[in-house]
């Protein structure tokens, strides 16, 4: 059981840091033409709605913060999890398949000078909160 869950938690890391690479180079190419964000906040209304709507073909539903670095980026019917969202046996399962969305949000904050936590929480499918912690430097 304990090389099953090692090995799940590599995995994990694994989807999370390609997640990272796509994100930067994503972010890269979808800022190329736009001007310099004003702050923090304005960074993270690009990436809900511009950059998810690149990636996912929808804005996300709901930004919400604290105005202290913590961010919460709701979706409410994410597109990675309509497909297994029938029952309730895979929640607990859900969180390991946004990890790749994890490191995205993750890496294209990264290129745009904002080094972040990006956690997930899954309660209801295809709803998810992605909560983003602001890392001072």
């Amino acid at each position: 059981m304990f090389v099953f869950l090692k090995e799940s938690g590599r995995c994990v890391t694994k989807l999370e840091n390609m997640g990272f690479r796509v994100g930067q180079g994503l972010i890269e190419r979808f800022t190329k033409d736009t001007a310099r964000f004003k702050d923090e906040l304005d960074v993270m209304k690009f990436i809900c709605k511009d950059f998810w709507t690149s990636v996912f073909k929808k804005q996300i539903d709901n930004l919400r913060t604290n105005h202290q670095g913590i961010y919460v980026l709701q979706d409410n019917k994410f597109r990675l999890l309509t497909q297994m969202s029938a029952g309730k046996q895979y929640l607990e399962h859900a969180p390991k398949y946004l990890a790749f969305t994890c490191g995205l949000v993750r890496g294209a904050l990264s290129n745009l000078g904002i080094k972040s936590i990006v956690t997930v929480e899954v309660t209801t499918m295809p709803a998810c909160k992605f909560q983003v912690m602001i890392q001072k430097m």
